[in-house]
């Protein structure tokens, strides 16, 4: 059984602990994907942080192995280490070169959506005026396609989400969102977008944020339960987990230098109160409990399986591919 955490955060900072991964690896997970920058993160600050964070692998192959394919997952379980693999949120750091994108693969970056929250040139953002995916964002979705990388949709607004999965010639995930008609929140996703998400073959990843599943304090009872929505209403073959835990460490600051606007990324109007201060996450031992919680939400033991990791080892499997692949016309 493989064990996939399709989105988390640590401090975007080179230096940045490894530490949660390393708990994470004890509890039996064989990959994670980490964000390595978000729309509101200049290149300088993306760039050192891929770099600090491929050092810290490199440096500890006993316990990581950077990914670049389903095989490196494979040894990874085999070797007792835990795989690792990064994801952009929002296409500012493209700056607006479909050819971008093959360099963040082979960097590690092995998934990506468009937009975090607001509009850019390429895509829409869940918090702001729909207007749809742009010809750029065509273009985008085509480079992404062609570099074997993983097309998210979290974050996205839902008009767009939906233009992004009717152009993309692969599957298409949300690597951590929630199903809307059991929270009401702009971050979470509508039957439409689920049903959309699964007819691309791809799956939906639930957030373990409290926002988004509705309660102050979230535990894997409630990840399951949104879960279980998913699954009744797609089938079992389209629900991940994507757990969007998120850590600080006391003394590093990874706050985006120069004229940052939190309340911007993260209105009011939305419902965020003071940005993201005062949301929750699931304790990191989640990964522990996830199996009882599934189990009595009505899974078995191979569904609940599929769910923790088959279900996204399976789309990584027809998703990923070799990145040296020539120039594709975007």
């Amino acid at each position: 059984m493989i064990r996939w955490d399709a989105h988390m955060c640590l401090p975007l900072h080179p230096q940045a602990s490894f530490a949660p991964i390393d708990q994470l690896r004890g509890f039996g997970l064989n990959h994670v994907s980490i964000n390595v920058g978000m729309d509101m993160n200049p290149l300088s600050q993306i760039m050192a942080v891929i770099a600090g964070y491929r050092t810290t692998i490199a440096a500890h192959p006993d316990k990581y192995l950077q990914v670049s394919s389903v095989a490196d997952i494979e040894r990874a379980q085999a070797g007792g280490q835990i795989a690792i693999g990064f994801d952009l949120e929002g296409a500012m750091p493209l700056l607006e070169q479909p050819e971008m994108v093959t360099l963040y693969a082979r960097l590690g970056v092995r998934q990506i959506h468009f937009a975090y929250n607001r509009n850019n040139s390429v895509a829409d953002g869940c918090h702001d005026v729909e207007r749809g995916l742009t010809p750029l964002g065509r273009r985008m979705v085509a480079a992404v396609n062609a570099a074997g990388m993983l097309m998210d949709c979290s974050h996205t607004g839902r008009v767009c989400s939906l233009e992004i999965m009717a152009a993309s010639s692969q599957p298409v995930i949300f690597s951590h969102a929630n199903p809307l008609t059991l929270v009401e929140h702009g971050r979470n996703i509508t039957d439409e977008q689920i049903r959309a998400c699964a007819g691309t073959g791809g799956v939906v990843c639930i957030s373990g944020v409290s926002r988004f599943l509705g309660v102050q304090d979230p535990a894997a009872a409630d990840v399951a339960r949104h879960a279980a929505y998913v699954a009744n209403l797609v089938g079992i073959e389209h629900v991940g987990i994507g757990l969007d835990n998120g850590f600080s460490e006391h003394g590093l600051d990874d706050t985006p230098p120069g004229d940052f606007d939190a309340s911007y990324w993260w209105p009011r109007t939305a419902g965020y109160g003071n940005a993201i201060v005062g949301i929750h996450y699931t304790p990191i031992d989640t990964w522990q409990h996830l199996p009882d919680a599934l189990r009595t939400v009505g899974m078995n033991a191979d569904e609940a399986a599929l769910v923790m990791g088959g279900n996204m080892l399976r789309v990584a499997s027809k998703v990923w591919s070799a990145v040296d692949t020539g120039t594709p016309e975007y």
